[in-house]
């Protein structure tokens, strides 16, 4: 699979050009505007080494699932 032009947007310019797939193995910090600092932070709370790491931690979508029950609720 080719890299996917639209991701441009959300990737540091130095990981434009890889696949989704290839990205999954990379730091958070080849997403956009999240520094090798944040990075370090999200090691150092969670555990979380690499894009797949991060789109799959319990936490992160907990929140997404209340998120989503919220806006369903009247």
């Amino acid at each position: 699979m080719a890299a996917i032009e639209s991701l441009k947007a959300i990737l540091d310019k130095t990981y434009e050009g890889m696949t989704p797939k290839q990205l999954m193995s990379q730091s958070p910090a080849a997403l956009a505007g999240v520094t090798e600092g944040d990075a370090l932070k999200l090691k150092e709370a969670f555990g979380i080494d690499t894009i797949e790491e991060l789109a799959t931690c319990k936490y992160f979508l907990w929140a997404q699932a209340l998120h989503v029950l919220a806006k369903t609720e009247k």
